[in-house]
């Protein structure tokens, strides 16, 4: 016999449903008291974060010009491609509302997109494809530095396959027009670390990275799985663009003495060269050009030794060139005029060694004047013996010797003077141009002081700033300041344009229809490696003008092999850069004959 479960009473079963839809809508009241009240910020904030999306505004690197504006370092137009994995994960549909052909098409867009990608950007698929779907994520950067084209074209093929969840933002590629030029002076750039825009690492680049690369700006804004809400909250703080700068150098010249200088360390067999172009009387240089250099548009390729700026990193023993500051720092102290006679010994002893001339000789008798023509160690040092020691050092630090000229580019080496307290060999090697260390900007801002009425202008590499609303900025200026007395600098230029009209070096140096002014330097090389003698430096300096110097030349070439005289290796360049010049800058030629004055009595 069957047994049957009584049926519970109607009411009973009445009260228990009441008491359990009772314990439910309690439990929802307190959840919702907690979501809306007690964690209302903080789950709101959550909704938000969900819903927006912040990015930031790459400013503009500022464009970076030569005197004229021909522009040397330029910020072109390129964008980043970012992906969006949750909107691709969907398609850019509601989870809710997919079908299934919808989920279908969903899963198969990571390898689609990656498929598009690689034809048109190259890389490795299965990479592209991880960046696609990296979870928790809303913003992965796929490619940055991409033609704007290439993206439309990307953008165009994904719309044509329908898929979504690829974005580009404006992201500017850094391009230097010219390649190699006076890229040891503009330097480079990198990739910041933290993705976002590039930074300055090398040269100007490095050097006024701040007020090169701008202030960014940022937006956020609401998105939803397709994409952007045109209606949602959008907040944008424009970024402000880097300064334009405008270079003292003259692109024109800068490319013929780069040419030029590389034809002189090519035939030279050298290790390197400097040579710079200066105006005379504002300090500005025209042109300053390494070799071996580099392209700032591929740094990477280039050997580390090549990247940084020899002329104001590289201290070297100047040599003969250094006579110029000596004899500046006798006339002027009363010392000596260019009609001084010397009697010129085959050799003169010196801390217990010979001091001997690079040409063999027997005892001759010199001015002052024949000293600096025929390059004289033995003269010049008789000479400065009768100088109190610490005054001849005292005025070589007025010249700039011994510290930073105040240029402004990175990596500016102070060169070596000795103290005021040195020992009589090592004024002997000083006055020559031995027992110390310059850099090729101090030497040639010393020299352009001492026959500039003996007025010395701080050399300056940056002509005038602006802001992208064409506000001026501060930029560093020359100073001046008196070294030597106009008279004392007229007897230099006497001295200096003995070595080109003398018989000395008569059809050597001469350039027709101007009187210059010039000196040699050959000096033995000191190697950090072996703490040694190893090679030679051969240099040559020269003005024109003699009548009113407005232009200077140096040119410096490191370690040269079979010929080692600056005026065999160096002065042919600086003949050549400094014709260029004078006709570029429209120096009027000389009105008077070159002056030959005794150089032997």
């Amino acid at each position: 016999m069957e047994r049957r479960l009584p049926l519970g009473s109607p009411t009973r079963r009445l009260q228990v449903a009441l008491v359990v839809l009772g314990l439910v809508a309690t439990l929802l009241a307190a959840r919702a008291i907690v979501v809306q009240g007690l964690d209302s910020a903080a789950n709101a904030a959550k909704a938000a974060a969900l819903m927006s999306v912040s990015r930031t505004i790459v400013a503009n690197r500022g464009t970076i010009t030569d005197r004229y504006g021909e522009v040397l370092a330029s910020s072109q137009p390129a964008v980043t491609i970012v992906a969006d994995p949750t909107q691709i994960a969907t398609n850019g549909k509601l989870a809710s509302a997919m079908t299934a052909k919808d989920k279908d098409k969903a899963a198969g867009a990571p390898n689609a997109i990656a498929d598009v990608l690689v034809s048109y950007l190259g890389g490795d698929h299965d990479t592209y494809v991880a960046q696609l779907t990296k979870p928790g994520t809303k913003y992965v950067v796929i490619a940055k530095k991409v033609q704007a084209y290439t993206y439309l074209q990307i953008s165009n093929k994904l719309s044509d396959l329908g898929y979504v969840g690829l974005h580009r933002e404006t992201a500017a590629v850094r391009t230097y027009p010219n390649g190699t030029l006076a890229s040891n002076v503009l330097g480079f750039v990198r990739d910041s670390d933290n993705g976002v825009g590039q930074v300055g690492a090398g040269g100007l680049e490095y050097a006024y990275n701040m007020q090169l690369a701008g202030v960014a700006g940022s937006e956020m804004y609401e998105t939803s799985p397709n994409g952007k809400i045109p209606t949602g909250q959008n907040v944008l703080v424009p970024a402000q663009d880097g300064v334009t700068y405008t270079l003292t150098l003259d692109a024109g010249l800068q490319y013929m003495v780069e040419s030029r200088l590389q034809e002189t360390v090519d035939q030279a067999k050298a290790k390197s060269g400097i040579a710079i172009a200066m105006n005379v009387k504002t300090g500005e240089l025209l042109a300053m050009a390494n070799y071996p250099t580099f392209d700032s548009n591929s740094p990477g390729t280039a050997q580390a030794a090549n990247l940084g700026n020899r002329a104001v990193t590289d201290a070297y023993e100047p040599g003969s060139v250094e006579k110029v500051l000596t004899m500046a720092a006798l006339t002027d102290s009363g010392v000596i005029t260019p009609d001084t006679r010397v009697i010129v010994p085959s050799q003169v002893m010196s801390g217990g060694r010979p001091i001997k001339d690079a040409f063999p000789h027997n005892t001759i008798n010199l001015t002052a004047r024949g000293i600096v023509a025929n390059s004289s160690n033995i003269g010049t040092v008789l000479l400065t013996r009768q100088m109190d020691k610490a005054k001849l050092v005292t005025y070589l630090q007025s010249f700039g010797l011994g510290s930073p000229t105040g240029l402004g580019l990175p990596g500016e080496a102070t060169g070596s003077l000795p103290s005021t307290s040195l020992a009589d060999n090592t004024r002997d090697q000083i006055s020559f141009g031995q027992g110390l260390s310059v850099t090729a900007i101090q030497e040639a801002s010393a020299v352009a002081g001492i026959v500039n009425g003996g007025v010395y202008n701080s050399p300056t590499i940056i002509k005038s700033a602006v802001t992208q609303d064409g506000k001026a900025v501060p930029v560093p200026v020359s100073t001046s300041r008196r070294v030597i007395s106009p008279a004392s600098s007229a007897m230099v230029l006497d001295m200096m344009e003995s070595v080109v009209a003398s018989k000395v070096g008569v059809n050597r140096f001469p350039i027709d229809g101007y009187r210059t002014a010039a000196k040699s330097g050959t000096a033995e090389r000191i190697d950090p490696t072996c703490k040694c003698y190893n090679g030679y430096v051969a240099s040559f300096v020269g003005v024109a003008p003699v009548e009113d110097p407005s232009i200077l030349v140096y040119v410096v070439v490191d370690r040269p092999q079979g010929a080692i005289q600056g005026s065999q290796v160096a002065a042919p360049a600086y003949k050549d850069i400094m014709k260029i010049a004078l006709q570029r800058y429209g120096v009027l030629p000389s009105t008077t004959a070159a002056r030959v004055e005794p150089i032997e009595w």
